[in-house]
């Protein structure tokens, strides 16, 4: 067995630069060499040839299934000392075996129950080497997507990846996601830790009760929506932002555009048109972006980043708050705001490629301003109309749900508190009282009832 080993070593070093070679080591030798170069690390030969390179370690099995090996795959990039010492790149950085091995936590978290994350768990070592020889040799590709709708908080199309791209997709967030939030405006709250639709809400209040009290004439507001964001985010103005952002991490970028520009699933819509207007048929390639990746969560800020940098250090807006594609500028003058609206969808247009929708509106500040699901007032606000009858034709179904025993009372208690934690920065009296007097909790399994529970605040 030694002596293969060294047979081994002695057919890869000599090797020209840039070739792959491989080198097979039985179970047991070669355990202590596969540890002390894990897979991705760079592998230093200066006892043979003075060759450095890059390793992966892909177990394998030869004939016999007691016989277990482990294949090392090598990358010979040149002689030590004639390579300059060099931190790892973005991408060696994404596969390295600590980084993937964290991404696999991140992506089982709270989903251990599922079949294809037991299934994936169950060969653990050996799912995430495949990853890793995937990245490192750029042979990725994107799995296949499961696409659904959901209608919360409104009608969306979904598309969900496998349990092996969630865990690729954590290992980029793990990678880049602070060193891109970092460069986004502090009054950006969409899809940031410690941000949400309740942060962005306290601020326009807080500047509604601000402005409103300053001496004067009435505050106006400026309220932009953009079309069908996901859908339309042109793919070459996105990987050119990145390419700005990372113009030599080559690697990295070839990583992006194979998730951004799937070669198999269109994710674009045509302008004004809806998913479920649409067929698979007539979706594009060249625009879009999956509702349901991590990826496409942080790279729709990236791209809306440009906007905000636009808006406070071009337009010098100081009372400024975005939530994904929803944003809201306040100002003195009517006539300013107009002008703003005008080079912001200029802007959109020319640089960005897209369009605002119709939903853009100018008013008075005290009059209310309609932003998440609110009506906000100086000094409070409340949900609009419309969040109202969709709470509370949610709670009335969550209780024949619960009544028919298809949930148990934790779903219930997760859903009502959610609605609670809302409600509690909102004037809802109205509504507490229409809970208490028309919603019940109850379970039956016949006649009587079993389980009564009324809920209160």
């Amino acid at each position: 067995m030694a002596q293969q080993q060294q047979q081994g070593k002695r057919d890869i070093f000599p090797g020209r630069q840039g070739q792959r070679y491989t080198l097979d080591l039985l179970a047991g030798g070669g355990h202590r060499e596969q540890r002390a170069n894990r897979a991705g690390w760079p592998f230093s030969a200066k006892a043979s040839e003075g060759l450095t390179g890059s390793v992966a370690w892909q177990p394998w099995r030869n004939g016999s299934a007691k016989e277990c090996h482990t294949r090392a795959i090598i990358l010979i990039k040149g002689r030590s000392e004639d390579m300059e010492t060099k931190p790892p790149s973005l991408l060696e950085r994404i596969y390295s075996w600590e980084n993937l091995l964290d991404a696999y936590h991140e992506a089982a978290s709270e989903k251990w129950y599922r079949n294809d994350v037991t299934a994936f768990s169950a060969r653990l070592e050996e799912n995430l080497i495949s990853i890793q020889n995937d990245l490192m040799w750029r042979t990725y590709t994107v799995g296949r997507y499961r696409e659904f709708y959901v209608t919360e908080p409104k009608k969306r199309l979904v598309m969900a990846l496998g349990f092996r791209d969630r865990v690729v997709q954590w290992a980029i967030y793990l990678q880049i996601n602070q060193e891109l939030d970092n460069g986004m405006i502090y009054h950006s709250y969409g899809c940031r830790v410690g941000k949400g639709t309740t942060r962005s809400a306290d601020k326009v209040q807080d500047w509604a009760t601000l402005v409103d009290r300053k001496e004067g004439p009435r505050w106006h507001y400026l309220k932009l929506d953009i079309s069908k964001y996901f859908y339309r985010v042109d793919h070459e103005v996105l990987l050119g932002i990145l390419a700005r952002k990372y113009p030599n991490e080559d690697g990295f970028l070839w990583l992006m555009r194979t998730i951004v520009c799937c070669d198999h699933t269109p994710f674009g819509l045509p302008p004004g048109k809806s998913a479920d207007e649409v067929p698979p048929s007539e979706r594009l390639f060249e625009v879009g972006m999956p509702i349901g990746n991590l990826t496409s969560q942080l790279l729709a800020n990236v791209c809306l980043n440009e906007l905000d940098q636009y808006i406070k250090h071009e337009l010098k807006a100081h009372y400024y708050v975005r939530y994904m594609d929803d944003m809201v500028l306040l100002h003195p003058d009517a006539r300013t705001l107009n002008e703003w609206r005008v080079l912001i969808e200029d802007y959109l247009n020319n640089v960005l490629h897209l369009e605002l929708n119709g939903k853009t509106t100018i008013g008075l500040v005290c009059k209310g301003i309609t932003f998440v699901g609110c009506r906000i007032y100086p000094g409070y606000r409340k949900p609009t109309p419309q969040s109202v009858k969709k709470m509370k034709a949610r709670m009335r179904y969550i209780a024949k749900e619960y009544e028919a025993g298809l949930i148990d009372f934790d779903a219930v208690d997760a859903t009502m508190q959610s609605y609670f934690g809302m409600l509690g920065h909102c004037a809802t009296h109205g509504l507490q009282i229409w809970i208490e007097h028309n919603i019940t909790f109850k379970r039956r399994d016949g006649e009587p009832s079993q389980e009564v529970i009324t809920w209160t605040f």
